[in-house]
């Protein structure tokens, strides 16, 4: 009888991208991927026989805010539906945030996360208020969660770095408490210079605390908002690159062509990465026109088309912002293809790599931490689907999790009886 050599084995498995090429079984031992094989012939502890389900990296979530999740009527409703209406009812909800309040919900929220095959979460917090409770909360929970989840913690000055006369020290104190990222939000602050100011700020502490960037840029309907140019020519001249995202620039839609056909080639210079958030940009953004009605979306498929790196955020889980979403990342690829009209096949691959391998970039993962092949983490999903057209279509369920070369989480598939003729 074949000894049992290996934590776990997944048996006839269909690899992303693999097409009609014959299924592969998967060894697990020690957290590590430790074969990936037409036949393996050693058993596992646990055997799975997956007949030919889709085994796919695990989701990667590229902006979520965690510190707002789940506070959706808390202390009232977004009526007017807008961007700015959710600022001003978060305003008023962070004031009597807690630790344990901060916390409680994101740690909900990861969990529901976790359940539908996101494994790695970039989540922003708010450093506007003194207090900083929701960067120390996002903090703890980056520890209390490490054994089964990547959080990576974005500095987010949701007021503006010059919005009032401290933030720009609590920016400076996030980064020194061990925010991973620092953040901004130029279209935010006061005036255009002010917004300019805060762009070379955000390279330069970066810089000094060795950090990632992630910016908020161009969350606005208005073709004169031109933040991303900015970032764009600090990205260039520090030779950060691939370490620095603007977050939205749904401002990007809404360009005359001839400007953004010249900022296309300041980007792909760049080589910076970029973030949309179809479910809530085309909610929030638009909200001022009657019709024609911008779609409210940056310019992805251009983007992609161009080579430059685009991964997709949920955003918003129930907060003032979005009163809506359950997390689920194949919900924001299929609202992509949608919005973003990539209904071609080639399309829908590249809108599913972007809430996955696109993602990995973004976070700056690096590659033998994230994939599918022998010797990297054990981390993977299985999709009850065929292939990552199907997986969208259907809005599959991830029927296995695997984290760290445990099985972290196992959904039973749904049945349906019908009895008409």
């Amino acid at each position: 009888m074949p000894e049992q050599k290996y934590s776990i084995v997944l048996r006839e498995c269909r690899l992303l991208g693999s097409g009609d090429r014959p299924t592969v079984d998967i060894a697990i031992e020690n957290e590590k991927i430790v074969a990936v094989s037409p036949h393996i012939s050693e058993l596992g502890k646990r055997e799975i026989d997956l007949q030919g389900k889709l085994v796919s990296p695990p989701f990667v979530e590229s902006h979520i805010h965690l510190d707002s999740a789940l506070t959706a009527g808390e202390p009232r409703w977004n009526q007017s539906g807008t961007l700015f209406e959710g600022i001003q009812i978060w305003g008023e909800r962070k004031q009597s945030l807690t630790l344990d309040d901060v916390k409680k919900r994101a740690v909900e929220t990861l969990r529901l996360q976790a359940s539908q095959g996101i494994l790695f979460v970039r989540s922003h917090a708010d450093v506007s208020e003194p207090t900083l409770t929701a960067l120390q909360g996002l903090l703890e929970v980056r520890e209390q969660v490490k054994d089964w989840m990547t959080l990576q913690v974005v500095a987010f000055p949701q007021d503006g770095i010059y919005g009032s006369p401290e933030n720009d020290q609590l920016l400076e104190k996030s980064l020194d408490m061990g925010a991973d990222a620092v953040g901004g939000i130029p279209h935010y602050e006061l005036t255009r210079e002010d917004g300019v100011m805060s762009v070379e700020r955000i390279f330069e502490l970066a810089e000094k605390y060795n950090r990632l960037i992630d910016v908020h840029c161009d969350e606005i309907d208005d073709e004169q908002s031109r933040f991303l140019e900015v970032v764009a020519a600090c990205a260039i001249r520090s030779g950060a690159g691939s370490r620095v995202t603007a977050s939205h620039t749904t401002a990007f839609g809404s360009y005359n062509n001839a400007y953004a056909f010249k900022l296309m080639g300041s980007l792909a210079k760049s080589g910076i990465n970029f973030i949309a958030n179809p479910l809530i940009n085309i909610t929030l953004q638009g909200r001022a026109d009657t019709y024609p009605k911008r779609r409210g979306v940056t310019r992805v498929k251009e983007l992609w088309q161009q080579g430059l790196n685009v991964s997709f955020g949920h955003d918003c889980v129930q907060d003032p912002w979005y009163s809506l979403g359950t997390g689920n990342m194949l919900d924001v690829a299929h609202m992509a293809v949608h919005v973003c009209q990539m209904t071609g096949i080639a399309e829908i691959a590249a809108c599913f790599n972007m809430v996955t391998v696109n993602g990995a970039k973004t976070l700056n993962l690096g590659d033998e931490n994230y994939g599918i092949n022998a010797g990297k983490p054990a981390n993977l999903i299985v999709l009850d689907a065929e292939d990552c057209y199907d997986a969208i279509r259907r809005r599959a369920a991830v029927r296995y999790v695997i984290s760290r070369g445990k099985l972290l989480a196992e959904t039973a598939p749904a049945k349906m009886s019908f009895y008409g003729i």
